[in-house]
């Protein structure tokens, strides 16, 4: 038959072109506009839509130009004979590496290179102390584990980290929370009595990386008259500091990132803080990074 029964119209003329009559490379050559997420959307529609959306020209242009130094992190025969519509949900979940205390991953509306950076992973002032610091078990972290300050006179946490990140601008943030909390008959209760000298002087962070560019910030932790936001005080919620912004070029291979938080003058101690991680992600993908987690 020249037309199918679904081109005839009620009155039996026949109805134009509909969507099952264009053509997959056509197809194909729109899905280069659009993101992951709605390409795999529309792919539900007919088979050529559902053939466009598997195309490895397609997915080529979803991923960054150092995907292959994300699949370097993990065993080969976790990629090895994928298309690239898989390679990229493969890297849209988070990539352990260093001993599993930092994570990388691909957005995944933009296919952009996230971070996280556990505490587990920078050099804290007196950690190996009991005295002073313990580790707490937690689902509130990406990493299952955060860093308790009980109290100490000097504050004092410095990481960094060597990547070859992709050419962008990036913002690192300080995963923050005043108080130490804890699960008591299935509802979330925190504790604030290690919780002070917050408020008496302000925590500098700072970062640098290795061609020059410097950045850094001073607050005081604790502000209890002062709301983070979305309109909850600062203690007993996870807070985002936001240390500052760097550029990547792609000039060079790799970019070596530095980064801190101290505060340590020793006229009065201070505690009663978690620290859970640092984030370095696309500076415009900030606002979609509500409460830590950036999915």
């Amino acid at each position: 038959m020249g037309a199918s029964l679904s081109s005839l119209g009620t009155n039996g003329s026949t109805i134009g072109p509909g969507l099952g009559d264009i053509p997959e490379s056509c197809v194909a050559c729109v899905f280069l506009y659009l993101t992951p997420p709605e390409i795999c959307n529309l792919a539900r529609l007919n088979r050529a839509f559902r053939g466009a959306a598997s195309s490895d020209a397609v997915w080529e242009t979803k991923l960054p130009p150092n995907y292959q130094d994300l699949l370097d992190l993990m065993p080969p025969e976790r990629y090895q004979n994928l298309s690239k519509k898989d390679i990229f949900a493969l890297l849209s979940r988070p990539i352990p590496f260093d001993d599993g205390n930092k994570e990388v991953w691909l957005d995944r509306v933009t296919g952009r290179v996230c971070m996280s950076i556990s505490a587990k992973a920078m050099a804290i002032t007196g950690i190996d102390d009991r005295r002073y610091w313990n580790w707490i078990s937690t689902e509130e972290s990406r990493f299952h584990t955060v860093a308790y300050l009980q109290q100490i006179w000097w504050f004092e946490v410095d990481g960094e980290v060597k990547f070859p990140f992709t050419a962008d601008t990036y913002t690192l943030i300080f995963r923050l929370h005043l108080g130490r909390f804890s699960k008591r008959l299935g509802r979330r209760v925190c504790y604030y009595e290690h919780t002070h000298g917050w408020d008496i002087k302000p925590v500098k962070f700072e970062l640098t990386t290795s061609d020059d560019q410097q950045a850094s910030f001073e607050c005081c932790l604790d502000e209890t008259e002062r709301d983070d936001g979305y309109g909850n005080h600062k203690r007993g919620n996870w807070i985002d500091y936001k240390v500052g912004e760097f550029v990547v070029s792609g000039s060079e291979r790799t970019t070596e990132v530095r980064f801190s938080m101290k505060q340590i003058d020793c006229t009065h101690s201070k505690g009663g803080l978690c620290v859970d991680s640092v984030f370095i992600i696309p500076s415009d993908l900030k606002r979609r990074k509500k409460r830590g987690v950036l999915k």
